[in-house]
């Protein structure tokens, strides 16, 4: 399996752009990091992210950000591509004050159902050997029981990506289309039926750094007048949609929510997708 570039612990700022300006950026930050591989040759050097937020029917965590609570955390099912060998990755994504932290384990994607369901994974269904890929599975399946979480929103979105070549001090990500459509089952698709588009045709920017902030992304900042702002896509994409349609897509019979088969899931989306292993 490749190296998991993912930044465990990091800062992360946030910013809307146009478009123009996205391109612009893009020739600044290509003088300091490389284009993520799986960007290579795709347009915008772009590659598709999926996301299925889990919440408590009174939308708990959605609640945890309007609020403004510094530690709160989300629930998220991460996946690139429809095809049934792609691994699907249980992520905790913490904010606790300012900091940003990631807990997350990859597993086969006919064992979600399983997990989900209570029975612990085991070395057969996961794709991580670390003993830490396990216990934030475990911890995300307690989350979910304790709040009773189920499916709420699908997020969807094309990325950007910029990092060093040697280690994980620095990203700088671009995502464009986001999109949000409310989704009360764990189907795992990547077809959306009506989305709205949470930014418009606005970029958002993310620059995410592990320790200090490099004197270069001070300089990125200072060159195009960047405007920090929040840019919460499940929140956000929520709030779009209205509370109400969310948890009204809940309020259906219980054989309805149920976990479709990988044959369903495929007759639903049967096209494949380049599998990305980590974001």
């Amino acid at each position: 399996m490749e190296q998991d570039r993912l930044q465990k612990q990091r800062f992360e700022l946030k910013y809307i752009i146009p478009e123009a300006k996205a391109l612009a950026i893009r020739e600044f930050v290509r003088c300091y990091l490389d284009l993520d591989e799986y960007g290579v040759g795709k347009p915008n050097f772009s590659y598709p992210v999926h996301s299925l937020y889990l919440d408590s029917d009174q939308l708990a965590l959605y609640q945890t950000t309007i609020n403004g609570d510094k530690n709160r955390f989300k629930l998220r099912l991460r996946y690139y591509t429809d095809a049934e060998d792609a691994p699907v990755f249980f992520e905790i994504k913490k904010r606790t004050n300012n900091t940003i932290s990631k807990e997350r384990g990859a597993v086969k994607r006919s064992a979600v159902a399983m997990i989900l369901r209570g029975h612990i994974p085991d070395a057969a269904h996961l794709l991580s050997k670390s003993p830490k890929a396990l216990v934030a599975i475990q911890r995300f399946c307690q989350h979910t029981l304790d709040l009773r979480a189920t499916p709420k929103a699908h997020i969807a979105y094309l990325r950007e990506a910029w990092l060093p070549a040697h280690d994980n001090s620095v990203r700088v990500t671009l995502d464009r289309e986001v999109r949000c459509e409310a989704e009360p089952t764990f189907n795992l698709s990547t077809t959306m039926i009506k989305p709205v588009l949470v930014f418009g045709n606005e970029v958002v920017l993310e620059l995410k750094f592990t320790n200090r902030f490099p004197d270069w992304f001070r300089d990125l900042v200072r060159v195009f007048g960047l405007m920090q702002c929040g840019a919460a896509k499940y929140v956000d994409g929520v709030t779009l949609l209205g509370k109400e349609r969310v948890t009204r897509e809940h309020a259906r019979p219980e054989h309805e929510t149920a976990f479709l088969s990988r044959e369903g899931a495929a007759s639903r989306n049967p096209t494949r997708e380049a599998v990305r292993p980590f974001a």
